[in-house]
């Protein structure tokens, strides 16, 4: 079992920058492949960015290029890095690992809010 905490969230002006971690209780993620996903109200989650331990990396096209994901060098905790956020990322963030094909567990989620 694995148990994902973010934080980092909070309110910020349009513009401004944000970075969301992830950690693993008491645990490595090197077995996993991770991800960042985001719910903004009355949508549906979509996916954000992913991330492996050997060096890939992959993103949302409509991010163009603002928002960066990364690990440590212990391999216990994973970022997300948000520049130049807009209103439309206002969301909850929600970090997730898999092990196979399946997101199979997720973290709490921490709220983003970019004022206007």
């Amino acid at each position: 079992q694995v148990q994902l905490v973010e934080s980092g969230g909070g309110l910020v002006q349009a513009g401004g920058s944000l970075r969301l971690s992830c950690a693993a209780s008491g645990r490595t993620l090197a077995d996993y492949v991770m991800g960042w996903f985001r719910q903004a109200p009355g949508k549906e989650r979509e996916f954000v960015a992913g991330f492996t331990w050997s060096g890939g990396r992959s993103y949302s096209d409509s991010l163009n290029g603002r928002f960066t994901i990364s690990g440590d060098n212990i391999k216990t905790t994973v970022y997300l890095q948000m520049n130049s956020l807009k209103p439309e990322d206002t969301a909850i963030y929600y970090c997730a690992a898999k092990a196979s094909s399946r997101w199979d567990y997720w973290g709490q989620g921490t709220q983003v809010t970019v004022s206007s």
